[in-house]
């Protein structure tokens, strides 16, 4: 007898945008999922389409929660240029996805809901978020049950 497997899509949103910025970041302290990273105005010409998205990143531990890795990002302590000199020239934004949302329809690591926000973005934009230097393959390894319908304008 075999089993067939059905896929499901669920549909992502993302919550209001908040301004890069400490008093924004700190209530943020212990929650783990992803986050990103996004200019005020200006549009990154993608190969395939343009963007305001720089960077995807995640937290998989409360003790290094999205609050402490938007701050090293915000303090230049996690070393990413890229963001450092974007908020050099005008206000960043970010937002994010706390990992309990989705536990009901991820069963696997943040790691792998992190690949496979990149590579989705990849698919769409043609090229990794421009201040990503991870690849994200290892998603690929597993059987997603659930295809996850990205809101990708909300970056626009």
């Amino acid at each position: 007898m075999s089993e067939q497997l059905e896929k499901s899509t669920v549909s992502i949103y993302f919550d209001s945008p908040m301004q890069f910025e400490p008093k924004n970041i700190k209530p943020l302290a212990g929650i783990t999922g992803l986050y990103f990273i996004f200019t005020s105005h200006i549009e990154i010409q993608y190969p395939f389409d343009k963007s305001r998205l720089l960077y995807i990143g995640m937290s998989e531990r409360r003790t290094n929660s999205i609050g402490s890795r938007l701050i090293g990002h915000f303090e230049g302590k996690s070393k990413n240029v890229g963001l450092v000199n974007y908020k050099k020239i005008e206000p960043l934004w970010f937002t994010y996805i706390n990992i309990e949302m989705l536990r009901n329809i991820w069963s696997f690591r943040v790691e792998d809901l992190e690949s496979y926000f990149i590579l989705n973005f990849v698919k769409h934009f043609g090229v990794y978020p421009i201040c990503n230097n991870k690849t994200g393959f290892e998603i690929l390894n597993n059987t997603v049950k659930t295809d996850l319908k990205i809101d990708w304008n909300y970056f626009k």
